[in-house]
């Protein structure tokens, strides 16, 4: 499945859903701008996309940067409007970034709750940064008509688990804005919508207190017997970005084997 020439900008290229996501786009065609955060432990990973987007014989241009900050954003905007400049723009925009506090809304001691701080940055990186990006994106004029906007949501977005609820509120909040931006970005045949996938062992979810429980569970719920992977969730985004795909929008689409509809 291939896609015509062109650019995909990930956030959160490094690992998990975004790292499978620059592998595929790369491989149906596209070329791929990343924003990751990485450490010195982390970096090999960023610098791993990195050699697997040009093994495709695609372009790449990675910028280790906090997406979620407005100043570091715009820096970003500006060097890629001049790294596009006289050629195509974006075909795809994907949200994949997971960075959030993971306690509970209220306890009795309120020092083991999260707090305002804690909850604003969740809520920020994981939602709010998506309007942001789509914002600038939009007024620089890098999106081409009929692009995509991609943004990664989970079941907690209608669910509740125990001290998932900043996370919870933030893939709501995201859902909102993935709704909104279909509405708006119409006129010019953008996209918008938001991918749920199965339960996935990615780095995220393993920062979710009982996550292997909740492995255990998703794996014996599951119709096909196996957890969701980055690639099966990369392969739906490709398929999605397909031109005769340009009249879904603004949908929450699960990506999960049939996982959400099992007992």
């Amino acid at each position: 499945m291939t896609l015509a020439p062109g650019w995909c900008l990930v956030l959160g290229a490094s690992s998990g859903f975004g790292a499978a996501a620059a592998r595929a786009f790369a491989a149906a065609g596209l070329d791929v701008a990343g924003v990751h955060l990485a450490r010195r432990a982390t970096l090999p990973q960023a610098e791993a996309v990195a050699k697997q987007v040009e093994a495709a014989g695609r372009r790449v241009r990675l910028w280790n940067a906090n997406a979620a900050d407005p100043a570091q954003r715009a820096a970003v905007v500006r060097e890629l409007g001049e790294l596009l400049r006289g050629g195509p723009r974006l075909r795809v925009l994907l949200h994949s970034l997971a960075f959030g506090t993971l306690r509970p809304l209220a306890a009795a001691d309120a020092r083991e709750a999260v707090s305002d701080a804690q909850l604003g940055m969740t809520l920020d990186v994981m939602a709010a940064s998506l309007v942001g990006w789509a914002r600038e994106l939009r007024a620089a004029d890098l999106l081409e008509p009929g692009a995509r906007i991609f943004a990664m949501t989970s079941e907690g977005g209608t669910r509740a688990w125990r001290d998932y609820g900043p996370v919870a509120m933030a893939k709501a909040a995201l859902e909102a804005a993935i709704r909104q931006l279909a509405l708006e970005l119409a006129p010019l045949e953008i996209c918008a919508n938001a991918i749920c996938a199965g339960v996935t062992e990615t780095p995220a979810l393993r920062r979710i207190p009982g996550h292997d429980r909740l492995l255990e569970t998703a794996r014996a719920r599951n119709p096909r017997g196996r957890l969701t992977t980055p690639e099966d969730v990369a392969g739906a985004l490709v398929a999605l970005a397909q031109p005769a795909c340009g009249w879904i929008s603004g949908n929450v689409i699960r990506v999960d084997g049939g996982e959400g509809i099992a007992g």
